[in-house]
């Protein structure tokens, strides 16, 4: 195999990669899989973080066929960089297309001084978790994903603090960047600048704002029909967290869309539960290098991801 840049031309066998792998995988498990509807769903991947990225992107070729073996989006931000979906194609499952995908990325980070790697990883795949661990990745944060049916009409619910919630602007974005660094260590203008202008049409961004107009969370979600989730987003307190979960399931009514939620924040999992949340899978934060411990609430997602 050859490592080597991922290519416009790429994005259709990337996306039929994909769909593949991640299938594959869970069917192979005894779950049912991810992705519906054909490997065009999944080419929003390439879409997302082409333009996000552009260039920070690989594949692994086979030199004799010229077919994709593996593929992984990476994304160099102010004080990390982020691992994206990587993915094997199931007939190269074992031959260590993943090990050599990693270590491109491992080197990237390295040689451009960058003093973390961060990702999120299914606890489910312990061969993914081993390639990670040896690799010198700490998990750092176990997160439950949970699932929540909205009805036609919505959630007749209501949460203290939910009038403080309201629709993200490009005026935010020096908030949310000062809150995530304040919480999380790390900061992604370019991130929430792309997703608040919204320019494929399938997200929505909101912002908890406190009293002294201060940014105090903020949460984004997906509508694309290979990925509904309410994520990325952070917050200081579990109620504000609560608050924004709660406006981003009413954009998504008649669907069940999945977030990712950490195990420790019991008030929240309770307040989740009490809306007829359940638990579909279980998930990692792991982090190759320098870590904050997070100050507040941590909801991240797999597009675009940032551990």
């Amino acid at each position: 195999m050859r490592i080597r840049t991922m290519t416009a031309d790429d994005r259709h066998e990337v996306a039929e990669l994909i769909y593949a792998s991640i299938n594959v995988w869970y069917q192979s498990h005894g779950l049912p899989q991810i992705f519906h509807g054909g490997p065009h769903v999944t080419e929003v991947f390439y879409d997302v973080y082409s333009v996000l990225d552009p260039g920070h992107a690989v594949v692994a070729e086979n030199t004799e066929t010229g077919r994709l073996m593996g593929s992984c989006f990476y994304h160099p931000r102010e004080h990390h960089v982020s691992l994206g979906i990587m993915n094997v194609h199931p007939h190269y499952f074992g031959c260590g297309a993943g090990r050599e995908l990693l270590k491109a990325i491992t080197d990237y980070t390295d040689q451009n001084g960058y003093k973390a790697l961060r990702l999120v990883q299914s606890a489910l795949n312990l061969d993914s978790f081993s390639l990670y661990n040896k690799a010198g990745f700490v998990p750092r944060c176990a997160y439950q994903d949970m699932l929540i049916a909205v009805p036609e009409d919505g959630l007749a619910f209501r949460h203290a603090g939910l009038e403080h919630v309201r629709d993200a602007t490009l005026d935010d974005v020096a908030g949310i960047s000062r809150l995530e660094m304040e919480v999380s260590g790390i900061t992604r203008e370019q991130d929430y600048r792309y997703l608040i202008e919204n320019d494929l049409g399938f997200w929505h961004s909101s912002v908890y704002e406190g009293d002294d107009g201060r940014i105090e969370g903020f949460l984004v979600s997906s509508a694309h029909e290979a990925m509904n989730m309410i994520g990325p987003g952070v917050t200081r307190s579990e109620e504000q967290a609560a608050a924004l979960i709660l406006r981003e399931l009413d954009q998504h009514r008649g669907r069940t869309p999945a977030f990712v939620v950490p195990v420790e924040k019991e008030r929240l999992v309770r307040q989740l539960y009490d809306w007829g949340a359940r638990n579909c899978e279980l998930h990692f934060c792991q982090v190759r290098g320098k870590f904050q411990p997070y100050r507040g609430v941590n909801l991240p997602t797999f597009l675009p991801e940032s551990g």
